[in-house]
């Protein structure tokens, strides 16, 4: 589904990325994980496009994209949900999940989907997304991204700042999205113990660079947890 090969990137003349390389399968979950600063996020705007990689190459499903523009790779079936959501907020909650479909005809439906997945947003369409507490508006950035039916699904730490019980229904919708089968998620996360549950494969990165990997189900016999505690 995604391979990213070698890819390094910078800041001025700060070397942020240092050869990273990673797989995203198709039904799996992929957590990076890492303390703050070490370049996860840069990492995930870099598969989205949103800030240029220097060199090595990014490939969905085998063909290259590192060189296409955000809302080529949008188009191409890959949704993102940045860290800190960035929802508009004097926009409804019905015009954020339209803005998802931005890339799709005119006339698109609204999947009926994302209610069922987020029953929350169909009680609040026309209210504001600044008028969401933060764990509603973590879940209408989610079902914008989903708007659009993606193959691959980026989330930039969507535990930060929200509230336990909706960290339980985030959760479920991300298993539940991967046990379908027909999508790869990538997931950046600090909360070790989310990650852990949701974790079909894990990477841990430090200074820019992938220091640990394997599967999910080992997380606590490799000391993932010691490797990001602050």
């Amino acid at each position: 589904m995604l391979t990213v090969k070698n890819i390094n990137q910078y800041y001025g003349g700060s070397h942020i990325l240092r050869g990273v390389s990673l797989q995203a399968r198709h039904g799996k979950v992929t957590v990076l994980l890492g303390r703050n600063g070490v370049g996860k996020t840069t990492l995930l705007k870099s598969l989205m496009g949103l800030v240029p990689i220097k060199s090595g190459s990014i490939e969905f499903e085998g063909k290259p994209i590192h060189q296409a523009t955000p809302y080529q790779r949008a188009r191409a079936g890959i949704g993102f949900v940045p860290q800190g959501r960035e929802i508009f907020a004097r926009l409804t909650v019905e015009d954020n999940l339209r803005m998802g479909l931005a890339c799709k005809s005119a006339g698109t439906p609204i999947p009926a989907e994302l209610f069922e997945l987020f029953p929350v947003l169909r009680k609040m369409l026309g209210r504001r997304g600044g008028d969401l507490s933060g764990g509603q508006q973590q879940q209408l950035a989610i079902a914008r991204a989903l708007a659009a039916r993606p193959r691959l699904l980026i989330l930039d730490e969507p535990t930060e700042g929200i509230q336990p019980s909706i960290i339980k229904d985030i959760g479920r919708v991300i298993r539940m999205l991967a046990d379908r089968g027909d999508m790869a998620i990538v997931l950046v996360e600090q909360y070790y113990d989310f990650a852990r549950e949701l974790a079909d494969d894990y990477l841990v990165m430090e200074r820019g660079e992938f220091i640990a990997q394997g599967r999910g189900e080992t997380m606590e016999t490799d000391g993932v947890r010691q490797l990001v505690a602050i």
